[in-house]
């Protein structure tokens, strides 16, 4: 990837696209790059970007009928920044594996190379990436994107909603929500909502925060009142005691995969992957007891 990368991160707050050339199987896109992201705008050194390729460019490639793709990057210049990145790569493939309705991810090794005269030549290789369209998303699971201020418990579907719950648990992440965040015009913070068969489908994206990632920048919100973001908190809605355990029940079923998937991922330290194999096994020893785990959910819906 090769383009005027201090230009794009000095002056990040405009969002301004700029030309780069992206190469990928020996062959050339010439593509446009704008920084987006909101909290990681605001922490990281390298931010998060977008790919807006041109359609003559993709024709018979690896990139066919793509347009804009997010694409997560390294937040700082240390090595640690990257294990976060490969940790976040982990939480979408886990949900992938228990949901259909779930982002698709395909991993990069990247070496980025500034053209930019203050930093000319400068080159660093990273892992990355880049995370599926949400329009290929509704067109592979049969729904389209619904622009919504806001979604009824009533209007969700049920099944989902009670995987993403244990989901989000398991992994640690407490910073989400199905309902509108106050500088968001449509719902919901760190989620999309499809729509399928009249039928509202909560899909979550964003997993930085989350105890599985454990970034050094990630601190919970203070109005939850827990010290650290390894600190699990069940933060779903008051569903039916049946989908409920019909959920954990799927999540558990997958237990020998889920694990696998830290396992599979190259560039993931050894110790880093210990220990992340390590806090999703200490959510897994605490499912044994269903009844408790269940009923620890119960009390503390929303």
């Amino acid at each position: 990837m090769s383009g005027p990368i201090g230009s794009l991160i000095k002056n990040k707050k405009e969002r301004n696209e700029l030309p780069f050339v992206f190469k990928a199987n020996g062959v050339e896109y010439h593509i446009q790059v704008r920084v987006r992201g909101k909290s990681r705008l605001r922490v990281c050194d390298f931010s998060p970007l977008r790919f807006n390729f041109s359609d003559g460019d993709t024709n018979q490639t690896v990139f066919a009928d793509q347009d804009n793709l997010k694409l997560v990057t390294y937040c700082r210049s240390k090595d640690v920044a990257e294990t976060d990145t490969l940790q976040e790569f982990a939480a979408y493939r886990i949900f992938n594996l228990i949901s259909d309705a779930g982002y698709r991810v395909r991993l990069l090794r990247i070496t980025y190379r500034d053209t930019d005269e203050r930093r000319k030549d400068v080159v660093l290789a990273r892992y990355g990436f880049l995370i599926e369209s949400q329009s290929e998303l509704a067109d592979r699971i049969g729904g389209r994107p619904a622009k919504v201020t806001g979604v009824s418990l009533r209007s969700l579907d049920d099944r989902q909603a009670a995987l993403v719950y244990v989901f989000q648990y398991m992994i640690g992440n407490t910073d989400w929500s199905m309902a509108k965040a106050d500088d968001d015009d449509v719902c919901c913070h760190n989620g999309d909502i499809l729509e399928i068969e009249s039928k509202h489908f909560y899909v979550p994206y964003d997993f930085d925060l989350a105890g599985l990632v454990n970034a050094k920048y990630a601190y919970p919100d203070p109005a939850l009142r827990i010290r650290k973001v390894t600190q699990r908190m069940y933060r779903g809605y008051c569903t039916s005691r049946d989908t409920l355990q019909s959920a954990l029940g799927m999540v558990r079923k997958r237990k020998a995969d889920i694990l696998g998937v830290l396992s599979e991922i190259p560039g993931l330290p050894e110790d880093e992957q210990a220990m992340s194999i390590d806090y999703l096994s200490q959510f897994f020893t605490r499912a044994e007891d269903e009844e408790k785990m269940l009923q620890t959910f119960e009390r503390r819906c929303l």
